[in-house]
């Protein structure tokens, strides 16, 4: 069989952003609903969505809108229909009546339902109905959520289910892992559990929302958003909805049924329009207090609230040994949600899926945590986790391996995929060196530069990796959700507040010098971006010989929204591609301008199809929709490229203050309208000054060394500014830009 159509029934979140991801496939989908205006008004939100939900607004030609009374007739043509209508057992029942009475012979059909148990959905099927049902539970946002759960039991035509996994995989990019049929399926059953245990342990231990917050997120691995303010996230009515549904389908004995028991503050706040972001606020909220909007916190025992207090750690990195053994109540509270998490997913073995590294998988893709259960156990050390643990009575897996003591009982990882991912091949290779904010993998016959720092942020220590790395062919790419947002402003501003900007300039002076080594390295150079690739990360990827990107990227220069100037080569480079074009060999103005606006604007991209107008791709950069495949295809590329030359040094003939000048009348137009203010002025002048070549003319030929002086040289004079240093703490302090 083949996909080539898709039904999707239900204009709802879900089916919309399954619709969306079939649509940046080049599949041909029709969204049904009640009424056709439904559906058209479901397209249009995709159309508009932020974040995009298409990797490019002209796939929204790939799907159509109608209504489930006229035109449910394209079910007959369907190679597979999605039903993603509400959660509600007769509604789905008898769309399923309809779909079997029209669909070709072969035709798959699976719900989205998050929660329903596939025996009850096909309870009305005929036998030979059921071979061809089956559950595709995708996460939202679907674009950018990896994991799809593929939820199967005894009626299964298994030939179907692997192809449909295959499809899934291929052509939407999904991490799809193929589980049994047991309440809350793999991700939600341990995600949603983990999330309670770090909700009730910390009304247990009278810690503050923000102190369990800080310690449930990037310390343990798990996202900025904490429990409490992942909470408010999807909703407090929501939540305690899902909780429900597991009391009433889970065994009475089972450990979740005592997380899951209502809390009284939580029925309050949902009886009092407390439900999260979309209701009131909920465990945060945000006040107004004269003029000011202050973000307030709940104290859990009395309901009142008061202005949210910020929780240093002082702990940025993953190091859950550390974290567990801290004699405080942030170590106590960390040991006993994480130990109690790795208890309840072991207990799961082999019920859920009996291969136990799925379930981390799950949690990876599904949750977007950096390490699973297992994992966690993994790094923990399985002698120092039986030296702290209390009972496992009735825990298979965990008495096995504490009669085994196996230290390396993890195996291979992405046991559900048989692409070589980088998470397959780091367990084989070899570690070179390592630092504070990167890794060296040799693999075979080249290497791999991961970076570690958090959201990538890139410094001296990053570009020391780099440079020691092109020894043999290299590969720069990640497992974390980020490819890197730039470099290190903390580790920018902490010499800034000694007054020590010689440190910084010579920290720049490096960063130029490692891109510049890159791109003209005697071996090839591949870039394998995925997430935000930002500033700095963006001068590294664009100074890479070649370039492959998931199409889940957030590329781009954004310096001068902190009042700076890309100087890492991005400047260089940016020029160098727009003057290779028909327009800048007519007109020696084209280029500069448009780098100018390109670079002052702070334009970003949010997919490689977004990406190649701005130039901050080429055409010839692979583009993939799996995120897996990143490394495997890079591979390809150093295979491919093995009697590799460096290209050649890239000459510029640039005209200097003819171009600077009309740069300035634009920041002046802008100023009068009031979209830039004073130090706006200041950053475009300086940018100015570098694209337009400095003291030079059109006839004098400029080298790159040249140009990477006139930006290290904007870059430092606008970084000794009190105004640049005021925007980098305000966004450093709150993620939001300063206008000043």
């Amino acid at each position: 069989m083949e996909i080539k159509k898709v039904v999707v029934i239900g204009a709802g979140t879900m089916g919309t952003g399954i619709a969306a991801q079939l649509c940046n496939a080049d599949i041909p989908v029709t969204l049904l609903d009640l009424k056709t205006e439904i559906s058209e008004k479901a397209k249009e939100k995709i159309y508009k969505s932020k974040p995009p939900l298409l990797i490019d607004k002209s796939k929204i030609n790939n799907i159509n809108a109608g209504n489930i009374s006229d035109d449910f007739n394209v079910v007959k043509e369907a190679d597979w229909i999605v039903e993603a209508v509400d959660e509600k057992i007769d509604i789905k029942h008898n769309i399923y009546e309809k779909i079997f009475k029209e669909i070709k012979l072969g035709a798959i059909v699976s719900s989205n339902t998050s929660s329903i148990p596939i025996k009850i959905l096909s309870q009305n099927l005929s036998n030979e109905e059921k071979k061809d049902f089956c559950i595709t539970h995708f996460f939202n946002p679907v674009r950018y959520m990896g994991l799809l759960e593929i939820v199967k039991n005894e009626n299964n035509d298994l030939e179907k289910i692997n192809y449909l996994k295959k499809f899934c995989e291929e052509k939407l990019g999904k991490g799809a892992i193929i589980c049994n049929d047991t309440p809350g399926f793999l991700g939600n059953r341990v995600g949603v559990y983990a999330m309670q245990v770090a909700m009730t342990e910390a009304f247990k231990m009278k810690l503050s929302i923000e102190e369990a917050d800080a310690i449930f997120s990037r310390p343990m691995g798990i996202p900025k958003t904490g429990v409490f303010g992942l909470y408010d996230l999807i909703g407090i009515d929501l939540m305690a909805d899902v909780l429900k549904s597991f009391i009433k389908e889970l065994p009475k004995n089972d450990e979740f049924q005592i997380v899951a028991k209502e809390i009284p503050l939580i029925k309050k706040l949902i009886e009092t329009g407390f439900t999260g972001r979309k209701g009131k606020g909920g465990f945060y909220r945000m006040n107004k207090v004269g003029n000011k909007k202050i973000l307030e916190a709940i104290n859990l025992d009395t309901g009142e609230y008061s202005p949210s207090k910020k929780i240093d750690i002082k702990s940025d990195k993953v190091d859950l040994k550390k974290l567990i053994n801290r004699d405080d109540k942030y170590g106590k509270y960390a040991w006993s949600v994480i130990s109690k998490i790795i208890k309840y997913a072991s207990s799961l073995v082999p019920g859920i899926t009996d291969k136990f590294n799925d379930i981390d998988e799950a949690m990876r893709l599904g949750f977007n945590w950096a390490k699973g259960p297992f994992e966690m156990l993994s790094e923990i050390g399985v002698k120092n986790f039986f030296e702290k643990i209390d009972n496992i009575e009735n825990n298979k897996f965990l008495e096995n391996l504490a009669k085994s003591k196996n230290e390396k009982f993890y195996g291979e990882r992405q046991q559900y995929t048989d692409i070589e991912t980088l998470g397959k091949i780091k367990s084989k290779a070899i570690k070179l060196d390592k630092n504070d904010s990167a890794e060296i993998y040799r693999f075979k016959d080249f290497n791999i530069v991961e970076f570690t720092a958090k959201a990538n942020a890139l410094d001296h220590d990053s570009m020391d990796c780099l440079k020691k790395a092109t020894d043999k062919p290299l590969v720069i790419i990640n497992e974390s959700m980020q490819f890197s947002a730039g470099v290190n402003l903390n580790y920018i501003m902490n010499f800034a507040n000694k007054g020590d900007f010689k440190s910084i300039e010579k920290f720049v002076r490096y960063f130029q010098e490692t891109c510049k080594h890159l791109k003209y390295s005697d071996h090839p150079v591949v870039s394998a971006p995925s997430g935000l690739t930002l500033g700095g990360g963006f001068e590294v990827l664009v100074q890479s010989n070649f370039v492959v990107s998931h199409t889940n990227i957030v590329i781009g220069l954004v310096e001068t929204i902190i009042g700076l100037i890309p100087a890492g080569g991005g400047c260089k480079e940016m020029l160098w591609r727009w003057s290779q074009t028909e327009e800048a060999k007519k007109d020696p103005n084209f280029a500069p301008i448009k780098v100018f606006e390109i670079i002052g604007y702070a334009k970003t991209a949010t997919s490689p199809i977004e990406a190649e107008p701005l130039k901050y791709l080429r055409p010839e950069d692979k583009r993939i929709m799996n995120r897996n495949s990143l490394l495997p295809v890079s591979r390809n590329i150093l295979e491919n490229n093995r009697d590799f030359k460096p290209p050649k040094e890239c000459k510029f003939n640039l005209p200097g203050k003819s171009v600077r000048e009309k740069m300035i009348k634009i920041l002046e137009k802008l100023y009068n309208d009031n979209t830039i203010l004073d130090h706006g002025v200041e950053v475009g002048k300086e940018l100015a000054n570098v694209l337009s070549g400095g003291d030079t003319n059109i006839d004098r030929e400029i080298n790159e060394d040249q140009l990477l002086k006139l930006e290290i040289d904007s870059f430092m004079k606008l970084m000794e500014t009190t105004k640049t240093q005021e925007r980098i703490n305000y966004m450093l302090k709150t993620g939001k830009p300063l206008i000043n």
